[in-house]
């Protein structure tokens, strides 16, 4: 059976970042993501509806979250949607809906305090933190080219059936 699952989000803290620690010392930071969505009316209103979801993550991405986040700043987030399944203390069974972050990348503005930020996704890596400002990240360096191939040694297939014959695979 196939599957896939991958979730793209770009919102808004809802909230403060919440660090707690696992009893192995992992830490595990807690967000909610507000992403709002616009549109139009066939009469020409316009309407705004906004879905809200909770997000974990753990590790150094954990600490970094909790860092450099606060309520109202923008976040790109990359993971996958899990469930959490439990029993409350009256005895219901409870479950929830949450993205488990394997990447994120932070919107706008370090500046800006809130979703006016504007800017561009990504700009910005974890750094010590002075007087509320965050420091660019260096730019990306392009994969080290491979080596060039000798020509000599790659041989042609002398017969259609050096290359498996019926047996190709397209």
């Amino acid at each position: 059976m196939a599957s896939f699952n991958k979730v793209i989000l770009m919102g808004n803290l809802t909230r403060d970042p919440q660090l707690s620690y696992l009893p192995s010392q992992t830490p595990v930071c807690e967000i909610g993501l507000a992403i709002n969505h616009r549109w139009r009316t066939p009469d020409g209103q316009q309407r705004e509806d906004v879905c809200f979801i909770d997000c974990r993550s753990y590790g150094k991405q954990a600490e970094v979250l909790n860092q450099y986040m606060k309520k109202g700043r923008s976040l790109l987030i990359e993971g996958r949607l899990q469930l959490d399944q439990w029993e409350s203390q009256d005895g219901q069974k409870k479950s929830k809906h949450r993205v488990f972050i394997e990447r994120f990348s932070f919107v706008g503005s370090p500046q800006g305090d809130g979703p006016q930020g504007g800017g561009q996704a990504g700009g910005y890596a974890p750094a010590p933190r002075t007087q509320n400002q965050y420091a660019p990240r260096p730019p990306m360096s392009s994969p080290p080219p491979e080596p060039p191939m000798d020509e000599s040694q790659i041989a042609p297939p002398s017969s259609y059936d050096d290359m498996g014959g019926e047996n190709i695979p397209f």
